[in-house]
């Protein structure tokens, strides 16, 4: 929602201030620029990056639209997750957790969180690693190492297309250049012409510029900037899940596990320990009914 705001703010303020001035919208409705421009950096695009980059472009780009997952009732629903399936672990042992890990799909635990566990990475992060746990034999400093190394790998993966957008959004202002230098060779095939003409075309000629500045700090730069924000938002929360199951299985209570997890979580989107040891009660509570 933001982004769609911020988008307006920008082509507003520059179309208000170019109408401001009196000029001609007409002059700057030039598709063949666009075209340039718009093909040339989309062909950058393809030329620099495997196509699992590029999807993940497109999917960051669609995702940065629809907004951040991560709220505090996003975090507090994966608090009380955790809290249900060490509370389980803790109660009637490691072993006893061993099939919602193998099958967390069908699991009655698991299931009861779509949204957390429809994401593969996440789910994948809790499983593995209270695979481990249940397998045991292994020390929790190396469990913990498996889980820096996973977070570690998977942040890379996610600035990956971070970085190729800023790359073309960084190459636009040069394929503005491009588009006008095209511009100014027209311009020069029509000299001698009717001055309306060639004043037409080296107006069209400086659009070119103009476009391939715009995009780079008004459109792509900002939303390579937004990308890198969620990709250290979802840093963030993997690290919050890491905390809480390295403490479990250094043998902390499952509600101490969690307040060491809940006192990771960004300040800005952290509950207070009321509130999440009510959200976890009223899970207990609710188990304890449908029991």
């Amino acid at each position: 929602m933001f982004i769609i705001i911020g988008i307006v703010v920008v082509f507003g303020s520059i179309i208000g201030g170019y109408l401001m001035e009196h000029g001609n919208l007409k002059v700057l409705l030039q598709p063949a620029e666009l075209i340039i421009i718009g093909g040339a950096a989309a062909g950058t695009l393809l030329i620099a990056n495997p196509l699992h980059v590029v999807k993940k472009i497109v999917g960051g780009v669609t995702g940065a639209f629809k907004g951040s997952r991560f709220s505090k009732e996003f975090y507090l629903e994966t608090l009380k997750m955790c809290y249900e399936i060490l509370n389980k672990a803790r109660k009637d042992g490691l072993l006893a957790i061993e099939s919602d890990i193998e099958q967390p799909e069908q699991s009655a635990v698991f299931s009861k969180y779509p949204k957390i566990i429809k994401d593969h990475h996440t789910r994948d992060f809790v499983c593995d690693t209270l695979r481990m746990a249940v397998t045991g034999g292994i020390d929790p400093f190396d469990i913990d190492q498996m889980m820096d190394l996973d977070m570690e790998v998977s942040h890379r993966g996610s600035n990956a297309p971070v970085a190729a957008l800023t790359t073309v959004a960084d190459a636009l202002p040069g394929l503005g250049i491009v588009a006008a230098v095209l511009g100014i060779v027209v311009t020069m095939g029509a000299l001698g012409g009717p001055p309306e003409e060639i004043g037409h075309k080296v107006a069209a000629a400086l659009v070119g510029t103009f476009l391939g500045i715009l995009l780079c700090y008004g459109l792509l730069g900002p939303l390579a900037a937004n990308m890198a924000k969620v990709a250290e938002d979802e840093h963030a929360y993997v690290y919050v899940l890491r905390v809480v199951l390295i403490s479990f299985i250094k043998g902390a209570a499952p509600i101490q596990a969690l307040e060491f997890g809940r006192r990771a979580i960004p300040v800005n989107l952290r509950p207070n320990f009321n509130e999440m040891e009510k959200s976890c009660k009223a899970e207990v509570q609710a188990a304890a009914g449908g029991a």
